[in-house]
């Protein structure tokens, strides 16, 4: 909305460079508001804007833009503004973009940076990729367990202006191993001469530097924090993660499971700014995967061929028993790798899942069977339609149905299990994986139900 009112006032100036009122326009505005109205503007008009900002608020706008926009930016600025930009921006934010350009250009970037700012750029893109240490920063307050709130504060006021958090502080000893941890507020309501270390919060946790991401977000979940701690494997604080940097990460983890469960490989980019040849290589393996899946049924219905032929009729319902199957799978895999993303069940809870599907499978069989039933028994012209036999071709269907529910609900529901157990991603087993592997399964049921039934009669 703000975007949409200013765009056209601020390209006005931008054409009758009016640097002057541009930058007095926007400087009232926070951050993500001027990242919101660059988003729909040219890139060169962009690039206008960034440079008549003050640099630390250019950084503060470039840390909000998608990965995308930097990238743009950073080709229609020049190396000075670039430099200004990549200096400013916040260590974990730079790693974030660094991470996801070529490597000539990370190359070429880092030379850009102050030698201080380049150790810690360095530093940072050397800890195995998706780890906790990529998603740090290294600027973070630590004070010593031996200090008064007097010496805290006044520490505080020499170092804390450029930190990224301050409301959690963090002790350490004298090798930089941390201790524990103390809340601002209660340092700040405190007697200046009281000892840090009878106002220590224990236990403190914290993330070690090579922790996946994900053991990140679960801790930020399990602890509602919004700060985290990063320590090495000798227990020494190296650094912080914030739950924004966090949240950002499993934005990305979710967008990738349901791109999975949709079935297709996850895409490493935007939709609209992954190359299209990649897009269509990405979604090409699991489509032949599937079409290969369903050339099982073709075999199935080829191997029943001959009592089709004898009871046309029993074709009349493949689509609805195998659809019926691969509907109930889908809901069970959706449900079960949802829930072990969140955490509500474990490898541990595999037969409990299992008694659950079993009692659902029947259940929800039973409910589309009673449908059939109904819509078999009561149409007006039954006989005409499903010929003489109508009773035990609805007697057919019923049965069929609580068994390809039942074999499709299981299948949904332990897929998941099975794969967690072989240390694959659950998100795998996609609702179309699991409908074409009932497929198979949901003819077979039928025919061997149908044979069971009408043999002698049609059969």
């Amino acid at each position: 909305m703000i975007g949409n009112l200013l765009q056209p006032e601020l390209k006005e100036l931008i054409r009758e460079r009016d640097f002057g009122r541009l930058r007095e326009t926007l400087e009232d505005f926070a951050p993500v508001d001027i990242a919101e109205i660059l988003t729909d503007m040219e890139a060169a008009d962009k690039a206008v804007l960034l440079r008549v900002l003050h640099k630390r608020q250019a950084a503060e706008v470039f840390e909000y833009l998608s990965m995308e926009d930097q990238e743009s930016l950073l080709r229609a600025l020049g190396s000075e503004e670039v430099a200004k930009i990549l200096n400013e921006l916040a260590p974990d934010d730079r790693t974030a973009l660094l991470e996801e350009l070529p490597a000539p250009a990370t190359q070429k970037l880092l030379q850009l940076l102050r030698p201080e700012e380049r150790k810690v750029a360095v530093g940072l893109l050397g800890y195995p990729k998706d780890s906790v240490g990529r998603r740090m920063t290294p600027r973070y307050v630590s004070i010593q367990q031996g200090w008064t709130v007097a010496q805290v504060l006044e520490h505080l006021r020499r170092v804390g202006r450029d930190q990224d958090t301050l409301n959690q502080l963090y002790v350490v000893d004298d090798r930089g191993c941390l201790v524990a941890r103390v809340r601002l507020r209660v340092l700040v309501v405190a007697e200046l001469n009281t000892p840090v270390v009878e106002l220590l919060e224990q236990p403190v946790t914290a993330l070690n530097v090579t922790d996946d991401q994900e053991t990140a977000i679960e801790a930020f979940q399990k602890y509602d924090l919004t700060v985290l701690p990063v320590v090495d494997s000798h227990g020494c604080l190296v650094g912080v993660v914030t739950v924004d940097d966090i949240l950002d990460v499993a934005e990305r983890e979710a967008t990738e499971d349901m791109q999975r469960l949709g079935g297709m490989e996850a895409l490493d980019a935007p939709y609209l700014s992954i190359g299209l040849g990649r897009m269509i290589r990405k979604r090409a393996g699991w489509l032949a995967l599937l079409f290969l899946g369903e050339m099982l049924t073709a075999t199935a219905m080829g191997y029943f061929e001959g009592e089709i032929e004898k009871a046309v009729v029993l074709s009349l319902f493949i689509p609805l028993i195998i659809s019926s199957g691969g509907n109930s799978g889908s809901q069970a895999t959706s449900l079960i790798i949802r829930a072990m993303a969140v955490k509500d069940v474990s490898l541990a809870d595999w037969w409990r899942v299992l008694w659950r599907e079993l009692v659902a499978g029947v259940a929800l069989g039973s409910v589309l069977a009673g449908i059939a039933l109904i819509r078999i028994l009561a149409w007006p012209t039954r006989a005409k339609l499903y010929g003489e036999h109508y009773f035990l071709i609805a007697i057919t269907v019923a049965l069929s149905l609580v068994g390809v529910v039942l074999f499709g609900s299981i299948m949904g529901a332990m897929l998941p299990f099975i794969l967690r157990r072989l240390s694959f991603d659950p998100a795998v087993s996609s609702a179309p994986l699991v409908a074409t592997l009932v497929d198979v399964t949901g003819l077979v049921i039928y025919f061997s139900v149908a044979y069971g039934i009408l043999r002698g009669v049609l059969l």
